[in-house]
């Protein structure tokens, strides 16, 4: 067998299987500032997505209004409804659990039909308090104002005597009130409205409530 070896481009190369010389592979350069990168990249990563798998799985059962609930009005258990939310250190829900304590509270504002309940939108105040009274008032059409009467707002019962009626000398013919109720009586169809005024004046104004020659004035409801 001849000792001449054959070259890659077809040609004897004359100097033998000697001279063919294995190229070795080249070397790879570690570069450890872009491994360590890499790795801090790939933390980065998982620990935002942990950061949004919580955010859009943590809930907690809050109560919300069920229907639209007045201000003043005591809330009773069907007018709240139990619902799943997101949990948001910025707002202050009132948590489903206090369900029962809830129950029986007094609205401190309105509150629109699926609106979340926070603490300041119940009150425990109890009506009427020390030194108050409530009275309550039947309203034909023409004695009451043309306005829907809300909790909370500030009237006046103005005496309107009959034709020829004549009152004592000294008798005021206005009475200062808040309203506290209202409702439509079940029988004559007439508004009843509940007035929240000072003690000493309930008996003086019950009277006077009794002859029918009042009407209920509205003042402002700015506050």
């Amino acid at each position: 067998m001849s000792s001449a070896a054959t070259r890659f481009d077809g040609t004897l190369n004359q100097e033998g299987p000697a001279a063919i010389a294995l190229v070795p592979p080249p070397k790879l350069r570690r570069r450890p500032a872009l491994i360590a990168s890499a790795i801090a990249a790939i933390c980065v990563g998982a620990l935002l997505a942990g950061w949004a798998w919580t955010a859009t799985t943590s809930t907690q059962e809050v109560l919300v209004a069920r229907h639209n609930i007045e201000r003043g009005s005591v809330i009773a258990a069907d007018d709240l409804a139990r619902v799943q939310l997101s949990a948001d250190p910025a707002l202050r829900p009132v948590a489903a659990s206090q369900f029962d304590q809830v129950v029986g509270q007094r609205a401190a504002m309105d509150i629109a039909e699926g609106g979340m309940l926070t603490p300041g939108t119940f009150t425990s105040e109890v009506v009427p308090g020390q030194g108050q009274s409530v009275v309550g008032v039947a309203l034909t059409p023409a004695q009451a104002p043309g306005l829907d009467l809300r909790y909370g707002d500030a009237v006046r019962v103005v005496v309107t005597p009959a034709k020829g009626a004549e009152l004592p000398a000294g008798t005021p013919l206005i009475n200062d009130a808040t309203v506290v109720g209202v409702h439509a009586s079940d029988t004559t169809g007439e508004t009843v409205v509940d007035l929240l005024v000072p003690s000493p004046d309930a008996a003086v104004l019950a009277t006077r409530i009794a002859t029918g020659d009042v009407a209920l004035v509205l003042d402002s409801r700015e506050r």
